[in-house]
């Protein structure tokens, strides 16, 4: 036989009904608020601001081209590409979508890069 979870008499206990009903009440809230923040926590961990990320990658030489490089914007569906000139060798590249990841292509000595 069920008891109450407060005086430990049977079920239906009339003086703590409302009691149990609340503390359920109040059990399913704090349960709802974890689920809400654990799915916002998790969506916003999820961002990714690869433009933003400071230099982490790779030692640096103390040599630092900050020149702008000129940037190719393609249609819609094609992805966006930089140009830019380092040490008389020019570089192009290209980004797909939010990938992490870039293509490279190296123009070694280009004459347009003195």
């Amino acid at each position: 036989m069920n008891k109450c979870p407060i005086c430990g008499n049977p079920f239906p206990c009339l003086d703590h009904a409302a009691s149990t009903t609340t503390s359920k009440a109040a059990r399913n809230r704090v349960v709802l608020a974890a689920a809400v923040a654990a799915v916002l926590l998790t969506v916003l961990s999820g961002c990714n601001e690869k433009h933003s990320e400071p230099f982490k990658d790779a030692p640096r030489s103390g040599t630092d081209n900050g020149a702008p490089a000129d940037v190719i914007r393609m249609p819609d569906g094609f992805s966006n590409a930089a140009t830019k000139c380092d040490h008389g060798n020019r570089l192009y590249i290209a980004y797909h979508g939010d990938s992490p990841y870039a293509a490279v292509a190296v123009v070694a000595q280009d004459p347009t890069c003195r």
